[in-house]
């Protein structure tokens, strides 16, 4: 049987080391490519060991690719520069849409030739119908992950493959542990990749941590913080403020080194915008389609209504109130077979 060539990124995680079992089934040949991504990374490392060690055992070729200088550049200063500007950067989502994807249709290319497929590890699902391709939701809710595929351009769809889109995690361990693949004891992270041990103030810098003003909407000032960098939009913890009624940050002003405080009932909202658009189903904003919406990663999309949508900003309205939605996280909208329609980024956070 003749195999397909493809090009898998693999971290050495489970995820795309059963992507690679998966791949092999189905008739495909691919080649791993392990990116690398942070200052200490080297092809030594632990992910990248694992990633050669599966590709071995699964007797599959294996590359490196160094992506150091455009990941430092493209995603960990916007991310910094927006927790200074007081927003809730999502770089995972930045990074797909700005590095990874790009990088490895690029490396597919030139490693294999032009129009090879590229496949990775995400629990998230391509529908090909009539000549087309469009971003679906994961079979499993809990690990879906088309939310930070969602600025991922119409037309890199049509070669993308997510082997794992109809599978749970467990699946996956199963198909990496019957491989005998050491990746399938990996544990789970939900850690940032480039900040490892989970805090990301250590990359913030010292100006993200000056004394300011905790204040409420009417601008009295109800306590000092140290510094708008351990905020985020709808935090209650560490406020540093005592009230007869739980708080939440309700706005975090890098700008004025000013974090508001409010109620909790403050923070719900019916309206959201979102600017920097990515249309995957133009016909879906444009007619009555049914959508639902999501503005943070976890839980399922919630019906809403599409409000405006001019361009370059689209506003909805959610059926049920939203807590705290975040600029710099995403908006994303999906009709009702779970296909993305849209992904965008909060941008105006609107009133009841």
């Amino acid at each position: 049987m003749t195999e397909t060539p493809c090009l898998l990124l693999a971290s050495g995680g489970v995820d795309s080391c059963a992507a690679a079992v998966l791949l092999r089934r189905e008739g495909y040949l691919p080649t791993l490519v392990t990116l690398l991504l942070l200052p200490g990374d080297t092809p030594e490392g632990p992910g990248p060991g694992r990633a050669r060690r599966a590709a071995e055992r699964l007797d599959l070729p294996h590359r490196i690719l160094d992506l150091r200088e455009p990941f430092a550049r493209e995603v960990v200063a916007p991310f910094r520069e927006a927790y200074l500007r007081g927003r809730t950067p999502n770089p995972c989502a930045d990074c797909n849409g700005r590095i990874k994807f790009r990088a490895a249709l690029a490396a597919a290319e030139t490693l294999l030739g032009a129009d090879v497929p590229v496949a990775t590890g995400h629990y998230a699902r391509i529908l090909r119908e009539g000549g087309r391709a469009t971003l679906a939701r994961g079979r499993d809710g809990k690990r879906d992950q088309s939310y930070f595929l969602a600025g991922l351009p119409s037309s890199l769809l049509s070669r993308l493959l997510f082997p794992l889109g109809d599978l749970s995690k467990e699946d996956a361990r199963r198909l990496a542990r019957e491989a005998g693949l050491e990746a399938a004891e990996t544990p789970d992270s939900m850690e940032l990749c480039f900040v490892p041990g989970g805090d990301y103030r250590k990359l913030l810098g010292p100006e993200a941590f000056r004394e300011g003003p905790v204040v409420d909407p009417s601008g009295r000032v109800l306590g000092t913080h140290e510094g708008v960098g351990n905020f985020t939009r709808g935090q209650r913890k560490g406020l540093g403020v005592s009230s007869p009624e739980p708080l939440y940050v309700r706005e975090v002003d890098g700008g004025r080194n000013r974090v508001t405080v409010d109620r909790r009932e403050a923070l719900l909202t019916h309206l959201v915008r979102g600017g920097g658009v990515n249309v995957l189903i133009p016909e879906a904003l444009r007619g009555k389609t049914k959508l639902f919406g999501k503005v943070r990663s976890q839980g399922e999309p919630g019906p809403c209504s599409l409000e405006s949508w001019d361009g370059a900003f689209l506003t909805v309205r959610f059926h049920q109130p939203q807590f705290a939605p975040a600029p710099g996280q995403r908006l994303v909208l999906y009709d009702g077979q779970g296909r993305v329609v849209a992904g965008s980024t909060l941008e105006l956070l609107m009133p009841l």
